[in-house]
């Protein structure tokens, strides 16, 4: 019997193709354009809100500590220096391996993350998730949102409460590790969801869908010093971190 030659290299080429083909996301969307051209505009104007994120790791705009009680300095240390830096140096090596145009915003690789391979997916994802975890946290965070922002939270969930008990349901029950998101969704109307490991609501290959707004970190390494098993209080708590300034000028820069 003649034996039949298998090329992987072909194999590998055709399921990828194949779920590029499949995959289609918040980016081929209306909003996903305009989103898209706010990071970029963001990058060349200095006033403009910063909506685009780089592949490298930015600093913190507050100390370790700043965060307490409700994140202690410890888990900030350890989850930055640590775990969020892992994943921005992998993701680096995983892009120069692949040939990633590593000057586009981070967020245009994600919205086509189905092209590229599971380590870009991984720590593209760890490290935009994280990347937008800081800057949505400030020692002078909590209280309630303003303006337009809270009038859309108003509009979609009835009131500021309705939205937090939601918010609070999403990252409270997402099974094992993952995320809690708020987002705008393709008809620029807010949503609620979760997403497991590293994924987010720009992929292409995720199951919710929307340009986030503001994401909590349910991951056991983002609370498990100071709370333990009670991921519960870790999130009820993170309200009083959230800079909702950061999180309006995101909403007012994309609708």
């Amino acid at each position: 019997m003649k034996k039949v030659s298998f090329n992987p290299s072909r194999r590998t080429f055709i399921t990828q193709s194949t779920k590029a083909t499949l995959a289609v996301g918040i980016g081929s969307s209306a909003i996903g354009s305009a989103f898209l051209t706010a990071c970029g505009a963001a990058k060349e104007e200095e006033e403009a809100v910063s909506l685009s994120t780089g592949f490298s790791q930015a600093g913190l705009n507050y100390d370790y500590a700043a965060l307490e009680p409700n994140i202690d300095a410890m888990t900030m240390e350890i989850h930055y220096t640590k775990h969020a830096a892992g994943y921005a140096r992998k993701l680096k090596a995983a892009c120069e391996a692949e040939g990633v145009d590593m000057e586009k915003p981070l967020e245009e690789v994600l919205m086509e993350v189905s092209k590229f391979s599971t380590a870009i997916r991984n720590n593209g994802g760890g490290h935009y998730n994280h990347e937008l975890f800081w800057s949505i946290m400030s020692p002078n965070g909590g209280g309630k949102p303003s303006g337009d922002l809270a009038a859309a939270i108003d509009g979609a969930f009835g009131s500021f409460d309705s939205m937090a008990e939601q918010f609070e349901a999403a990252a409270k029950g997402r099974f094992g590790s993952g995320w809690a998101w708020l987002v705008l969704d393709e008809n620029k109307k807010l949503q609620i969801g979760s997403t497991p490991n590293q994924d987010n609501p720009l992929m292409d290959v995720s199951d919710f869908q929307g340009i986030p707004l503001m994401g909590i970190d349910v991951w056991e390494h983002a609370y498990y010093l100071n709370y333990q098993n009670e991921r519960g209080k870790y999130v009820s708590n993170w309200w009083n971190v959230v800079d909702w300034s950061v999180v309006e000028n995101r909403y007012n820069s994309i609708i």
